[in-house]
């Protein structure tokens, strides 16, 4: 992890059960040298104390929107000028709501209006308060602005029910600030490519060949590696996923327009193919569109081999190629035979015959297999997609190290 003296960081934390958590986050960014300030709402103060804030951040904590103890200076401006990033954790549904509104009420909102700098979220609420349609509205406004949102998580909540609205763990907090800092202060020199989607094979002009990728784990990866300070391309098939503004989005439909994408964003340092690029398109496809019938023969033809194309590449083969296996069976088997076969060196396997994981599911279990003969396969469990990219992304950090 990166050391964070001279960073300055600027901590609103909010009324909710979660508000015990940011103490922890706290004290963890003094102790890797970040300078702290804290602002506390009042309904904060019904959780945390400010003795308790001020001892662990070591500086003061404030409360009010006018500081009467410098009437020459307004903390909301003096503040926002200060930090070099905000953090509000938790960040409740009331706070979302009044951020999105652009609310100036009280000090912590005239802070973060006043302000030009990076501001983080840390959802924390009910599973149902996070699932409300207001909820998810808020948000969309709030990263339209800019903000960036770490977390939720899924687990047990204070108020006994089970579900996604959880705040994120403190040292996950930290890696994500880490990661902003590192990505500020690092020449994007490491080039990344990242492919995701499924592809459309067009029949007639309005019919076509698909398959069930959502390419969420393509996106997440992708996002992952961006944050990690790679210059990173992402060609996507056709998906309704956002992408982080740091990234460089390719959008194309058919397996030749991806083919054609990777070829133009060639030579890069890592590639990661985890579209699922159909391996056929129609042999020839009809100009107008065909007519009912009783029987239609549709003839096929291979698609070029993407994955296989780069990782034979005589002169602009990356230094690490990853390829994805969607499997259904003999998931190691299959996975072991595409590894020698197309010449890479990871083969990411997952089973998509189950619906709790894979395709359409925001949940993943994925099995790594190396070419390099002394290292073991690794299983990464179930967890969500953001979670096994974020896995999948610190072994490629370590081998590329």
């Amino acid at each position: 992890m990166k050391d964070l003296t001279n960073k300055k960081i600027l901590f609103i934390i909010c009324g909710g059960i979660s508000a015990y958590k940011s103490l922890e986050t706290i004290r963890l960014f003094k102790k890797n040298n970040a300078e702290i300030k804290t602002i506390l709402t009042q309904s904060a103060k019904e959780f945390v104390t400010p003795l308790s804030v001020a001892s662990l951040s070591q500086g003061k904590v404030y409360d009010h929107l006018f500081n009467v103890e410098n009437e020459t200076e307004m903390d909301h401006i003096a503040l926002s000028r200060w930090a070099d990033v905000i953090i509000i954790s938790p960040a409740t549904a009331n706070t979302i709501s009044k951020l999105s509104q652009g609310s100036s009420e009280d000090l912590a909102s005239t802070v973060i209006l006043a302000s030009n700098k990076q501001v983080f979220l840390v959802p924390a609420m009910n599973v149902r308060m996070w699932e409300h349609k207001s909820t998810k509205d808020n948000l969309n406004t709030l990263k339209s602005y800019g903000y960036k949102i770490i977390g939720p998580v899924i687990g047990d909540m204070a108020c006994g029910e089970y579900g996604e609205g959880k705040m994120s763990d403190p040292l996950d907090i930290f890696k994500e600030i880490n990661y902003f800092f590192s990505n500020l202060n690092k020449n994007k020199k490491i080039k990344a490519l990242v492919t995701a989607g499924p592809t459309n094979e067009y029949i007639d002009p309005v019919r076509f060949i698909t398959n069930k990728s959502s390419g969420r784990q393509g996106y997440e990866i992708a996002k992952s590696l961006s944050r990690r300070g790679f210059d990173t391309t992402l060609i996507s098939g056709p998906t309704n996923l956002d992408v982080d503004k740091d990234i460089n989005l390719i959008n194309v439909e058919t397996a030749e327009e991806m083919f054609k994408a990777t070829q133009q964003n060639l030579p890069t340092d890592i590639a990661v193919f985890s579209a699922a690029v159909a391996d056929f398109k129609i042999n020839k496809q009809h100009k107008d569109k065909l007519k009912k019938k009783d029987n239609l023969t549709i003839n096929l033809e291979k698609n070029v081999d993407i994955l296989n194309y780069v990782s034979n590449h005589n002169s602009m083969r990356p230094k690490l190629v990853i390829g994805f296996a969607a499997e259904t069976n003999n998931l190691d088997q299959n996975a072991v035979t595409k590894l020698t076969n197309k010449n890479c060196d990871w083969i990411i396997v997952n089973d998509v015959s189950k619906k709790d994981r894979g395709f359409k599911s925001e949940f993943n279990e994925v099995t790594i297999h190396y070419k390099d003969p002394l290292k073991k396969k690794e299983k990464l469990s179930l967890k969500k997609k953001s979670d096994i990219s974020e896995q999948i992304v610190d072994r490629i950090v370590f081998q590329i190290d």
